[in-house]
């Protein structure tokens, strides 16, 4: 079971969502062998020796969190570099074959060709990143509405709320401080 506070999410951004901070420490789910082990599971990217993948991981999930963060596109190329689809025919039916230069980038590799896939399917302005005070999380909004703007409406949403409530408070100007994620 997933220890991040936000799981389901499109692959890439499940990826970029695997380091986060609670507490104030920050959790590295790709830095932990067994919450390595696990998130690869989760996707079904299994691979014989999961520690090779992790750097490979670490770069995909940069390379992606700084596209989001700043719309850069060269580290996301450096990522998919690593690898291409050939097309064949097999059996009479069409499929594609990943070929990549290092079977550490088995995982990573699909991460990072989701998010093309993710932000060419993805209505405008529908990646985002939460607006809670210090959180790092980045989830798809799917609402009806397309107006989600927290990661979870009982974190950091209900932490956003209480604030602007305690400020609305007689004699209150500023919330008390905590950091997201908090227990």
């Amino acid at each position: 079971m997933a220890r991040r506070p936000l799981t389901g999410e499109p692959l890439p951004l499940d990826l970029v969502n695997t380091r986060w901070p609670a507490n104030g420490v920050v959790h590295d789910e790709l830095g932990d062998p067994v919450g390595l082990a696990g998130w690869l599971h989760e996707h079904g990217l299994e691979v014989d020796e999961p520690r090779h993948c992790a750097e490979p991981l670490r770069a995909a999930r940069a390379a992606i969190r700084l596209s989001l963060e700043e719309g850069g596109d060269d580290q996301v190329n450096a990522v998919l570099a690593h690898g291409s689809l050939r097309p064949l025919l097999e059996d009479g039916a069409p499929s594609e074959h990943l070929e990549l230069d290092s079977e550490a980038w088995r995982p990573a590799w699909p991460a990072a060709r989701a998010y093309l896939g993710l932000l060419s399917t993805a209505p405008p302005g529908r990646l985002r990143h939460c607006e809670g005070t210090g959180c790092v999380l980045w989830f798809l909004d799917t609402s009806r509405s397309g107006r989600r703007r927290w990661c979870s409406m009982s974190g950091c949403g209900n932490r956003a709320k209480a604030k602007a409530h305690y400020q609305r408070t007689p004699g209150n100007r500023t919330a008390p401080r905590r950091s997201p994620h908090e227990a």
